[in-house]
């Protein structure tokens, strides 16, 4: 297909411990680096993805750890998913801020230039993420221009895709 970057979900971690899933998520992603480069595909970026639901695999914390192995790997920080399972705290820039600055620190400058990112409005529970919405939403977040404002204050420019519910 030609494709550079390819988006992955970590898994979920029931009925084992989160530790034991990561663990399971770091020899998974290995594996995944050599098929790529056993395939020819050694310049394909793996893009490891936050996700909202709480009990999957996926907290910022948890695709760090897992982009800090390789120089192929990036993370897709879906913001909505992100603000679910932070039960809405994704509002000012400084919000945002927080979460580029904590990328930086892990990964560097260099890479976090060019993450991968997902954005829309998420209905969420106690549980995490329930449903994505469309930007018209007024009840559930995040808003996007907090996030723009902090890209445009970093002078950064990654791949956003907006997963909108029927409005991509």
């Amino acid at each position: 297909m030609g494709a550079k970057r390819i988006v992955v979900h970590m898994g979920a971690a029931k009925d084992i411990t989160r530790r034991y899933a990561m663990e399971i998520s770091t020899q998974t992603v290995k594996r995944a680096l050599e098929e790529l480069d056993n395939a020819g595909l050694g310049d394909v970026t793996i893009c490891l993805e936050t996700m909202g639901k709480i009990n999957q695999m996926g907290t910022i914390e948890e695709v760090m750890e897992l982009c800090c192995m390789d120089e192929r790997l990036l993370p897709t920080v879906d913001f909505g998913h992100l603000n679910s399972r932070m039960q809405g705290a994704l509002k000012t820039e400084d919000d945002f801020e927080h979460i580029i600055k904590y990328m930086e620190k892990k990964i560097g400058r260099e890479r976090v230039d060019k993450f991968h990112a997902h954005f829309s409005k998420i209905e969420y529970t106690k549980a995490g993420e329930k449903k994505h919405l469309t930007f018209a939403d007024e009840q559930y977040g995040p808003d996007y221009e907090p996030l723009a404002l902090a890209l445009a204050r970093d002078n950064l420019a990654p791949t956003i895709i907006c997963e909108s519910a029927g409005t991509q």
